[in-house]
């Protein structure tokens, strides 16, 4: 419970009221989704098992803010922040080929 001050000044009067009062702006409220998700991935789409506001990448456990949520395996059931995580899971080689390659 949030204990209010009286306003009056009388109980701390070097101090202003809404110091007192612990007034919260609007940003210092914490997301009513904060913390991680649980999603059950599917063919183009996901679905909100555990509601948050991020999810990990199976690779490098980078969090991937919901809504940017571009990469994930339906079968693995696991998201992947880019296109290079992806590749790194399903073809574990495949950045030391292509360095290979180059030389």
């Amino acid at each position: 419970m949030l204990g209010l001050a009286s306003g009056r000044g009388d109980s701390h009067p070097d101090k202003p009221a809404a110091l007192e009062a612990g007034v919260l702006n609007r940003s210092d409220r914490p997301s009513p989704m904060a913390g991680e998700a649980e999603l059950k991935y599917l063919d183009g789409d996901f679905r909100v098992v555990r509601p948050g506001a991020f999810v990990r990448c199976a690779v490098t456990g980078v969090p991937i803010p919901l809504e940017e949520l571009k990469y994930w395996s339906v079968d693995l059931q696991e998201p992947y922040v880019s296109p290079e995580a992806v590749l790194q899971r399903h073809v574990p080689n495949a950045k030391r080929r292509t360095e290979e390659k180059a030389r």
